[in-house]
């Protein structure tokens, strides 16, 4: 598939992207800084813009058929949700309908299966900010009209990629570690691109 990857910098992002080349994808990454992507460089189409900018996202997206959202911005609000909004805004008006973002255990119904330290020091207080740009993110791809899949991951930690976790399980499962290697993520993100059984959804992953 011919699949753009925004995010493509960051540490989910970065995964992704190789991920995708290894399996023979198509792969345009979108970011500010064409340096922080080092391997196969010669493999990859890098378009550099600002998620913040409608125009720039609308003309990268267009011929793909399917967008990948990693975007990360630390502890900060905002940036999330706006360029996802772009990105929906985007695809809508150049006709790509798969969408698959990332956004984190712990929104929606998906509070259920975290831990108090989790739910109201971290999320409640240390980094809330992210959290309630992960929540409004999530609310504009459901308005949307594209084929999306919501993708809720625990805490990322460093680590081989394992195909072996847990994903999509109830919101009262408080059994998982709450956890997961970026490499998984990517892993589990990618194969979103060969089925619908997350279509609508919003899956948890974890260990």
């Amino acid at each position: 598939m011919k699949i753009i990857i925004f995010g493509a910098t960051g540490s989910v992002g970065k995964q992704i992207v190789n991920q995708a080349l290894e399996q023979g994808h198509r792969v345009t990454a979108f970011g500010r800084d064409a340096t922080k992507l080092t391997e196969n460089r010669h493999q990859l189409l890098f378009v550099q813009g600002n998620i913040l900018d409608p125009e720039a996202v609308e003309k990268a997206i267009e011929g793909h058929d399917a967008v990948l959202c990693a975007i990360g911005a630390g502890r900060k609000g905002g940036v999330r949700a706006e360029g996802t909004r772009n990105i929906i805004a985007a695809m809508e008006k150049t006709g790509v309908k798969r969408l698959i973002c990332q956004s984190t255990l712990g929104v929606g119904d998906s509070q259920t299966n975290i831990n108090a330290f989790w739910k109201y020091i971290m999320f409640g207080f240390l980094i809330r900010p992210a959290f309630l740009d992960h929540v409004a993110q999530e609310q504009h791809v459901m308005q949307s009209n594209l084929d999306w899949t919501i993708v809720r991951p625990g805490a990322f930690i460093d680590g081989v990629r394992t195909g072996n976790y847990r994903h999509g399980f109830s919101p009262t499962d408080k059994t998982t570690q709450l956890k997961i290697s970026r490499t998984d993520v990517a892993d589990f993100m990618l194969k979103q691109l060969l089925g619908d059984t997350y279509l609508f959804k919003t899956p948890g992953l974890s260990y």
